[in-house]
Formats: structure tokens, C-alpha cells, sequence
């Protein structure tokens, strides 16, 4: 039986599933949280192919890699809501039937415009499906936020580091590489996770239409809000940069398309381990200051190892870095520790993470706008450094057992 012994309480609006429910639930998430990466993470090791076969500009590169976060922060906002009229399950459903065909479609075109727009639709399917999964494990397993968020991060995990690593691969050789076929090997993998997602949505039958009382705004009045959004956002900058630019970065310090697609896979792969580890000891502590600071801790010693000596030490850099993402598991943790109710941890769960995507937005777009302007990595490598300082800081105050419901009731 799973357990967390420390935890919000569970709550009343829990759903009552049977065992056989219960697994079908743990699949559909576990194939959802899989799929919630690679639309974005498969475009950093094949962004040159893309660019000369699409074609981008400098531009359209940089809003590409941008694209994630952007997508994110604007569809995320609407998703709580958007699930409260349509129910959870579909929204999750509908999620991945957008993500499956537009990233299918955009592997057969060949205009700049045609290839963003689809990239951004895609994406909000991601988008909408990401910010509920905290709210489909509140209410689904409200007394096992913990384990469960373990079983979903590190299946995102998974996701994002085999995207990474592999998309160059299946692409094709060196010389012969069909950009297409690496991006569209990842709608495959959406569509099968659509099909057990086709037998929860009648959970939202059961349920009926929820009129929410608990939304974003009111998250925005808190303090606890403000300190998991902006350490999600500076989280999320450091992660989507190291998505869009760590391959390149690699290629230009001399490793081969290949070998740089297998660093971003090792930097991804980090996080697998430690997405499973992360969210149970999170569960288990009152107080997760000590493994905020272990894991950032790392940031440092990843980026300056990589600017003095990008090689042949390149995998320690990639893996010391992708310990420090590892961060990202712990804050999407918090989201449901530091709620009461799955109405709580949607609201949230919306409000972090739209807001905190808003931020991370600066992160790709910045790093290659600096790197176009100096002609070199090291500036934009210590802006993100420096950016540690603030994600710790919010990290702190958001890793103290306090609820956000509680700070709106002493708010009146």
C-alpha cells in the first residue's frame, strides 16, 4: 500500500476507485507524463537540421526554443478552469490528441510560419495536460502525493532524456539526417498514450461540472503563490535553456551532433534517478530546505566546470548540471504538499505554473539573443549562475510546511 506519512490531509473531494481503476489511472498518468517532454526537448540536438531545412532564422530559432515556455505559461493559466467545465480527464484526453497530430503534421512542412504555429499547438496540448497532472494525483491519491508524483516525474523524466538522446539517432546518420523523422517518432508515443485515456473519461461523468470557487487570482494574493511561481520559473528558465541550447553549446565546444545529443541525454538522465528519490523524501519531510540546497548546489559546479574545460570532462558537466534540474521534481512536489484540497493544488498548480512560465520565457529567447550578441556561451552561462541566487531564496520560503489555503484564510 503507498504511503506518505507527511502530507496535506486528504480531502473529500477525493475519487473513490476501485483497484483496477486505480491501475488504469497510474497508467494513463505514467503515459502522459512521458509524452509531456519530447515536443519540446526532441528540437535542441536536431535545431540545425531543422533551421536549414524548415527554414528559421535567427529569430524564428530563438522563438522556437522559446515556444515551450510561452505555450506553457498562456495555455497553462486557462487549464484549471478549461477543466472545470469539461472535466479533468478530457481536458487530459483532448491534450494529447492535439500533441500527437500537430507534431505528426509539423514533421511534413516546410514553411517557417506553418512549422511554429503547429509547434505551438502541439505544445498546449502538452501545456493543459501538464498543469493538471498535480490535480489528477490530489484527487485521485490524496494521501500519496509523494509516491505518486515519483511515478509521474520520472516518467517525464524518462520522456525528456530518451527525447534528447535518441532524436538524433532515429533522425538518421551523420550526413544523411531526416530532421522529420526524429521529431515525428515522438507522435507515435502520444498516440498510444491516448488510448487508456479513452476509458478515464468517464471519471468525469461521475463527477459532473465542478464550479470552482478556488481560482488563479485568488492564489495571487498570497505570498507562498508568488514564491512557488517564481521558483518554478527560475527553475524552468535554467531547465529550457539547457533544452534548447546545451546540445549546441556541446557542438560548438567540438563534440559531434551525435555525442552532443548523448550529453543532453546524460544532463536529462539525471533527473531520472532523482525524479523517483526526489518527490518521496519531499513527501517525507516537513522541512526540504537541506534538498533545495544540495541540489542547487550543483547549478555552480555544472556551468563553471563547462566554461573551463568543456572537454573531454564534458559528461561530468552534463550530469552535475542535470542534477541541479532536478530541482523541477521537488517544486512540482510542493504544489500538492502545499495545498489541502484538489481544488487547492489546481488552483495552484494553475497560478505557479503559467505564472512561473511567464518567467522561464526569458531563459531560452535570452541565452541566444546573448550568445548571437557576444559570440561566445560564457555570458549567457553566468547570467544563468547569477540566476541561481533568487531560485534559491523562493525555493526557501516555499519549503516550509505552511498551505496556501491557510494564508487565504488569514488573509480574510
Amino acid at each position: 500500500m503507498l504511503h506518505d506519512p507527511v502530507t496535506a490531509p486528504a480531502t473529500t473531494d477525493a475519487v473513490r476507485d476501485t483497484r483496477l481503476q486505480r491501475l488504469l489511472v497510474v497508467l494513463g498518468i505514467v503515459v502522459l507524463a512521458f509524452n509531456l517532454r519530447p515536443a519540446a526537448t526532441s528540437v535542441g540536438p536536431l535545431l540545425e537540421e531543422i533551421r536549414a531545412g524548415v527554414p528559421l532564422g535567427d529569430f524564428e530559432a530563438g522563438l522556437l526554443t522559446t515556444l515551450p515556455v510561452l505555450c506553457f505559461a498562456l495555455v497553462g493559466g486557462a487549464a484549471p478552469r478549461l477543466a472545470s467545465w469539461l472535466g479533468v480527464h478530457r481536458v487530459a484526453l483532448l491534450g494529447l490528441v492535439l500533441l500527437a497530430g500537430c507534431l505528426w503534421w509539423r514533421g511534413q512542412v516546410h514553411q517557417g510560419w506553418l512549422f511554429l504555429v503547429l509547434s505551438f499547438a502541439a505544445l498546449a496540448g502538452a501545456a493543459a495536460a501538464n498543469v493538471l497532472m498535480p490535480s489528477l494525483v490530489k484527487l485521485h491519491f490524496p494521501g500519496h502525493v509523494g509516491v505518486l508524483t515519483a511515478v509521474y516525474t520520472t516518467s517525464m523524466a524518462i520522456g525528456l532524456t530518451l527525447s534528447s538522446a535518441l532524436s538524433v539517432p532515429i533522425a538518421g546518420a551523420e550526413g544523411d539526417v531526416d530532421y522529420a523523422r526524429g521529431l515525428g517518432a515522438w507522435a507515435v508515443t502520444a498516440a498510444i498514450a491516448i488510448l487508456p485515456w479513452i476509458g478515464l473519461i468517464g471519471h468525469d461523468l461521475h463527477e459532473g461540472r465542478r464550479t470552482r470557487s478556488l481560482g488563479i487570482t485568488a492564489i495571487a494574493r498570497t505570498r507562498l503563490g508568488w514564491a512557488m511561481a517564481v521558483a518554478f520559473g527560475l527553475q524552468s528558465l535554467q531547465a529550457y535553456a539547457v533544452f534548447g541550447w546545451f546540445a549546441q553549446m556541446c557542438r560548438d565546444a567540438g563534440y559531434s551532433a551525435e555525442t552532443a545529443g548523448v550529453l543532453l541525454g546524460v544532463a536529462t538522465g539525471a533527473s531520472i534517478p532523482l525524479s523517483l528519490l526526489i518527490p518521496i523524501l519531499a513527501g517525507r519531510l516537513r522541512d526540504q530546505r537541506w534538498l533545495l540546497t544540495a541540489l542547487i548546489a550543483c547549478y555552480p559546479i555544472g556551468y563553471l566546470g563547462f566554461l573551463a574545460d568543456p572537454r573531454p570532462l564534458g559528461w561530468l558537466w552534463a550530469l552535475t548540471i542535470g542534477v541541479g534540474c532536478s530541482t523541477f521534481p521537488l517544486v512540482l512536489t510542493l504544489i500538492g504538499l502545499r495545498s489541502r484540497t484538489s481544488e487547492g493544488t489546481a488552483a495552484l498548480s494553475g497560478f505557479t505554473q503559467s505564472t512561473g512560465y511567464l518567467i522561464a520565457a526569458v531563459g531560452p529567447f535570452g541565452v541566444g539573443v546573448l550568445h548571437a550578441a557576444t559570440g561566445t556561451w560564457t555570458v549567457s552561462i553566468l547570467v544563468l549562475l547569477a540566476l541561481c541566487v533568487p531560485l534559491y531564496l523562493c525555493g526557501l520560503y516555499a519549503t516550509r510546511d505552511r498551505y496556501v489555503e491557510d494564508e487565504l484564510a488569514a488573509r480574510g
